[in-house]
């Protein structure tokens, strides 16, 4: 049984210059012609002005600023009717070399987020990571479910689990109303090229090899960025308080078969990658079950063919050059000095 249905007229969604937070904003000004989004991102490496680009502006305000910042943040929430919390510090090997910004982004920030929300009863929904349960065996027949015990692997993991354990408490203890959802690996567009898929695609359209950790046996669970977010909407719109709701598509697939399914879809052979060095504590396997949330809320992905998804998001960097190549030359050199 679900609580009645929240409409908000007005959220603040931070990180939403970020891949899966622009994404989020497009879909709310496409879907749901009522709501006002003001954006608060930091605009650090991995946000992007110009992924807001084309919303009309009486449907948007942008205000550049950190979620760290007690003062701005105050004032934010004081005037809207929900929070939803994207901002993070996200990338394993970043969080490998220097884990401080997780520490600062992903647990105080949180906390600075959770205290106006508490101040002025402002509906909270937290997004997480699968990566805060750890890893399964290859040929582990279960899949996380929203009772999986916590067992992060790396600095960025185990700062994401922190946080969702201050969400909880903060309902528990002090009645925040708040949700949490743990999502698997998103795709689309407006994904940094340090990420897996987009690094694999953009080599490729500069003539570089692609490159593929360890043995390339590692299972990612894989959803198409526009379902991540009609699954956040559903759970802020229809979840019940003080729950956390597992979001995934069923898809998951190794790197290696992920690989070559962007190289046979830009016409290069099966082998055509190099291996290169795996990261340390790289987790083997991850396979979301979200039966709660598609039986209790009713929600369905819709991108469920990948290879069609996959498809798109190669013809998006195609046509989007001018959007990645800035980052690229600085990225690949950051990863070679890795030995990856």
């Amino acid at each position: 049984m679900t609580e009645q249905a929240f409409a908000p007229q007005r959220i603040v969604v931070t990180g939403g210059a970020g891949f899966i937070g622009s994404n989020f904003v497009h879909w709310v000004v496409n879907n749901q012609p009522g709501v006002h989004v003001t954006v608060l991102d930091a605009l650090t490496y991995a946000g992007n002005r110009q992924n807001l680009a084309g919303i009309p502006e009486d449907r948007l305000d942008f205000v550049h600023g950190n979620i760290c910042d007690e003062q701005l943040v105050d004032q934010l929430v004081s005037q809207t009717d929900a929070v939803v919390h994207f901002a993070a510090e996200s990338h394993n090997d970043n969080s490998i070399a220097d884990p401080t910004p997780f520490l600062q982004t992903n647990v105080h920030g949180t906390y600075v987020l959770l205290q106006a929300c508490k101040k002025y009863d402002v509906r909270f929904h937290h997004i997480s990571t699968d990566e805060v349960y750890g890893d399964l065996a290859l040929d582990d027949p279960a899949r996380f479910t929203e009772s999986t015990p916590y067992n992060p692997s790396s600095p960025y993991s185990s700062t994401k689990a922190s946080s969702d354990l201050l969400v909880r408490a903060w309902v528990r203890t002090y009645g925040v109303r708040a949700t949490i959802s743990n999502c698997s690996n998103n795709y689309g567009p407006y994904q940094h090229v340090e990420k897996f898929i987009p690094r694999q695609i953009t080599n490729l359209i500069c003539g570089i090899r692609p490159k593929l950790y360890g043995d390339g046996l590692n299972v990612r669970d894989w959803i198409h960025t526009e379902d991540h977010s009609s699954a956040v909407w559903c759970i802020l719109t229809k979840g019940k308080v003080g729950e956390t709701y597992l979001i995934g598509a069923d898809g998951e697939r190794s790197n290696i078969d992920v690989l070559r399914a962007i190289l046979d879809g830009m016409g290069a052979g099966p082998d055509d990658f190099d291996w290169v060095r795996d990261r340390p504590g790289h987790d083997r396997r991850y396979a979301i079950d979200s039966t709660k949330l598609r039986t209790e809320l009713g929600w369905q992905p819709q991108h469920t063919d990948f290879a069609q998804g996959l498809a798109q998001a190669i013809a998006w960097y195609r046509d989007n050059e001018d959007w990645w190549r800035p980052a690229k030359e600085a990225t690949e050199a950051k990863y070679a000095a890795q030995g990856q």
